[in-house]
């Protein structure tokens, strides 16, 4: 599994013109699912993504996370993240999980998240979605499970 993480003033994402998921400080976090991933690797990543240190402490330094803050975490999901881009000029998505144990995936994580922090949104899996954001600092990270 891959996350692009972004800490954010506040970030929201649309389907279709309606509002599926909004947060304020917090991670939004572009979740994509690779073909060998499973719910150890959810379950890694998402302890990692909770208690990652990327917000500031009193002296400014990434000493807190997510758990410690309490922020929002918007979870989306964005399959272009497992493309293949190593040959040509077309990214391929051989190594992306199929779409529907690539669902099954992503709902497991958002409940676990759920479960487990509480102040979570989330887009549409599949859809086309429109998603804003303010990115703060900008702070972005990429972790693999």
């Amino acid at each position: 599994m891959l996350a692009l993480l972004q800490r954010v003033t506040r970030a929201s994402v649309e389907v279709a013109g309606e509002v599926t998921g909004a947060i304020g400080p917090g991670l939004l976090v572009l979740l994509g699912v690779e073909k060998e991933d499973g719910r150890e690797q959810a379950d890694r990543l998402l302890g990692k993504l909770l208690a990652y240190r990327v917000f500031p402490d009193a002296e400014g330094r990434m000493n807190r996370s997510l758990q410690d803050t309490g922020g929002g975490l918007l979870l989306v999901s964005q399959f272009t993240l497992a493309a293949d881009t190593n040959k040509g000029l077309r990214p391929s998505f051989s190594s992306a999980k199929v779409p529907d144990e690539a669902e099954a995936l992503y709902d497991y994580m958002l409940e676990e998240a759920r479960r487990r922090h509480g102040n979570v949104a989330a887009g549409r899996f599949g859809a086309d979605m429109q998603v804003e954001l303010v990115n703060d600092g900008p702070v972005t990270f990429i972790l693999r499970s």
